[in-house]
């Protein structure tokens, strides 16, 4: 037979509603999510594809509201050259029997709702083994039957599940069941996977396709999909990833000394076109030891960046303090302050004390600085014009 080319994405989340964000944020990220299926669609015209696998999870919840899985299905309906082979994952599992029974009522010839480990034939000569949750925690590998289920020799078999393979894979935790070996053993020419947010290889016959709109820091960059050419039966398959994502998901490390360039470092770190900025999600983490001044510093430049950004979080809890005596002159040259800030600075060198009540301290000497420089920035004269 000739070989058989399709899209392999998961993942897609429709209607997640990003609660831990921003309103700005969550409203440009829930609009990102919005775009998936038309930029899939592109994709697939782009390169020829007439066959689109999702691997579970295309909603978000077992109760996306009426108009958004209303408004998907219309679009999947409205590319009547594609073909599309879905499976319930373990967000939107075939428990949600409102939601599923609602597509089916909808959907179209060129729509197929895989609520069955039922195999099914994609095309002449190939073979679709598909393994839908029937709840959200399955609690079994639900891949197990394709081993026992025969195909026509010299015929192209694909598996479509959704879950953690043994200890990798699973997003939600308690999911890994499915078997790392389940290519090999069911003579699968690939294995379709879904429920990890990121490009995963397992093996050459098994992917991960990660999702085409990335949603959280640990999977960096922009969300993928996966262009998949099977050349014949037996064949070793040919994968590539497509970019789909519109955000960046970056999270960076940036460690300091009491002596670094800590603006330097910062600018060193940022994406090189400004201009894309407004597409970026940055997670900036800071450890080491970093003086007062510093620290204010960084904050500061946070602070005047982050507007430009999609979103941008300074996680600075790990990031100790080196106070120093020029410090105390910035708070108060003498005075009752001037006395609270040499308690406060001894506490916080303090060996003695518990690292809890060290910690307290420091962050209170830190916070009396930036407000003396505050104070001090304010009584400046304006510049002349």
């Amino acid at each position: 037979m000739t070989s058989f080319r399709f899209l392999h994405t998961s993942d897609l989340h429709l209607g997640k509603r990003f609660g831990q964000m921003p309103e700005e944020t969550r409203q440009d990220l829930q609009q990102a999510r919005q775009q998936i299926l038309p930029r899939l669609i592109a994709v697939a015209r782009e390169h020829g594809v007439g066959h689109v696998l999702i691997a579970g999870d295309m909603f978000d919840t077992e109760t996306p509201s009426d108009r958004v899985w209303r408004q998907a299905l219309a679009m999947m309906v409205a590319a009547e050259d594609l073909q599309w082979w879905i499976i319930p994952g373990n967000h939107d599992s075939a428990a949600a029997e409102t939601l599923w029974a609602g597509l089916a009522k909808h959907a179209s010839e060129n729509i197929h709702l895989l609520m069955q480990p039922d195999p099914v034939l994609m095309a002449p000569g190939v073979h679709l083994l598909p393994a839908p949750c029937r709840h959200r925690f399955a609690g079994q590998d639900l891949t197990r039957w394709m081993d026992d289920h025969a195909t026509p020799e010299g015929e192209l078999r694909i598996g479509l599940a959704h879950g953690g393979v043994l200890n990798f894979g699973s997003e939600d935790g308690g999911g890994e069941v499915i078997s790392p070996q389940r290519a090999a053993s069911a003579h699968l020419d690939y294995l379709a996977l879904g429920d990890w947010h990121g490009t995963f290889v397992l093996d050459p016959r098994s992917r991960y396709s990660g999702t085409p709109e990335a949603d959280r820091f640990k999977h960096a960059g922009l969300g993928q999909c996966l262009l998949v050419e099977l050349p014949g039966a037996g064949k070793m398959p040919e994968v590539r990833s497509v970019e789909t994502g519109s955000y960046h998901w970056q999270e960076y490390l940036l460690e300091l000394t009491p002596t670094a360039d800590v603006l330097a470092l910062l600018q060193a770190l940022l994406p090189s076109q400004r201009s894309d900025w407004h597409r970026h999600l940055i997670r900036l983490r800071v450890e080491g030891w970093a003086t007062a001044p510093q620290r204010l510093a960084l904050q500061q430049a946070v602070a005047d960046l982050s507007p430009e950004f999609c979103h941008f979080i300074l996680e600075d809890s790990r990031l100790r303090s080196e106070h120093l005596q020029s410090d105390l002159e910035t708070i108060a040259p003498s005075g009752a302050l001037r006395v609270a800030a040499q308690d406060l600075m001894q506490a916080a060198e303090d060996a003695s004390l518990a690292q809890e009540e060290r910690d307290i301290a420091s962050a209170a000497l830190n916070r009396l600085f930036a407000y003396a420089r505050h104070e001090d920035d304010a009584a400046l004269p304006e510049a002349a014009t």
